[in-house]
């Protein structure tokens, strides 16, 4: 689902590589990867290409807990899983400035929530909820669903209006969030997976956000989200998506003092950021799998709420391309209701859904 951003290098237009549209394959229809590359005297509105079309590689559940020489015996497993925990060497590798600056970030909010007890009152804490659903909704609604899987179509003023808001919650700009989360799809529960479960809980859980270089030399840059590099609004959010939360936290603290500032900016963004850990590594770790996806991803009924619809994550494996990852009546996806009052409101166009004959294809292969 949902990922930090971490890519080191920022891919301008004149970028050797882009990805186009994944084409429907016959369950999956992010099963192809088709990646263009530029050739060298190619002009700023990529004129000349040459495509490449790749199998997106597949793995099963054996494979993926197979793919280095580790034994059970040498690398526990997860508590209630069977996730094997293979060690890795974080501590004793070389940190560098993103690494330390992402660091002081997330732990100065986290030392600003803290006084949370002592400027505690009803005001300030229906700015947290409300910031909260905003900033959410502009990771699962934008981010996830609309940026990283296109599962519907927005009017492009309201695409981006919920993109920013997505800045909002403190995951980085869309272009590294939305390339992080296509690398994650790709090599999903492998070594390249960014937020691997294979190395430990807490590295899916937070400690891979402050491994910045190895998104880069594990995957690559942010190639495969040239879609949003072409477009110069998101570049913009790239540059300045800090500052769009230095303004929030500015007027915050105009509107309501302190009080306002600790919880709209300290409680909410630690909530809103705890929720998107605990997706990350927990779907990928306990809960049921209805669909035999090839990877570890699962489905959680007790992080439907606070995720917003996003822990029905083994249905999102399954169905990438879908803007309903709660498949069954009874499967919270409020996200999904968001989705479907736009749809009713005319806003949201080409909302891919799961039919029934997309089931029955995937049970019949699987």
């Amino acid at each position: 689902m949902v990922s930090l951003s971490t890519s080191l290098k920022s891919l301008s237009p004149f970028s050797s590589a882009i990805l186009s549209t994944r084409p429907p394959s016959k369950h999956n229809p992010n099963n192809l990867i088709f990646t263009s590359y530029n050739k060298p005297n190619s002009k700023l509105h990529f004129t000349k290409r040459l495509v490449v079309a790749c199998k997106k590689p597949t793995f099963t559940a054996e494979d993926v807990l197979r793919e280095t020489t580790i034994t059970e015996e040498s690398h526990p497993k997860v508590p209630y899983s069977e996730v094997v925990r293979k060690k890795r060497v974080f501590w004793e590798r070389r940190w560098n400035y993103w690494d330390v600056s992402r660091a002081i970030g997330i732990l100065g909010v986290h030392l600003l929530s803290l006084y949370a007890p002592f400027h505690c009152n009803w005001s300030a804490f229906r700015v947290a909820v409300g910031l909260s659903v905003i900033a959410g909704t502009g990771i699962t609604l934008s981010y996830h669903r609309n940026l990283s899987h296109r599962s519907f179509v927005l009017p492009k003023w309201l695409e981006y209006l919920f993109a920013w808001c997505g800045t909002l919650a403190f995951q980085g700009d869309p272009i590294e969030w939305v390339s992080n989360h296509r690398y994650h799809h790709q090599y999903s529960d492998t070594d390249r997976d960014p937020h691997t479960p294979r190395h430990g809980f807490w590295f899916s859980y937070f400690l891979w956000i402050f491994d910045t270089g190895s998104i880069l030399q594990n995957c690559g840059g942010e190639e495969n989200a040239a879609d949003l590099v072409r477009q110069p609004y998101y570049r913009f959010l790239q540059r300045t998506w800090i500052l769009n939360n230095l303004a929030l936290s500015l007027l915050l603290y105009i509107l309501g003092g302190f009080p306002y500032l600790v919880w709209g900016v300290g409680v909410r963004t630690v909530f809103v950021l705890h929720s998107t850990f605990l997706m990350t590594a927990a779907s990928h770790t306990w809960g049921t799998q209805p669909w035999k996806t090839g990877d570890l991803s699962k489905n959680n009924w007790w992080l439907a709420i606070v995720t917003l619809g996003e822990s029905w994550h083994n249905n999102h494996h399954a169905f990438e391309f879908s803007a309903r990852h709660g498949l069954e009546w009874w499967q919270i996806d409020i996200t999904w209701y968001f989705i479907r009052l736009l749809q009713a409101l005319g806003l949201a166009t080409n909302v891919k859904l799961v039919t029934e004959a997309h089931k029955q294809r995937f049970t019949c292969d699987g």
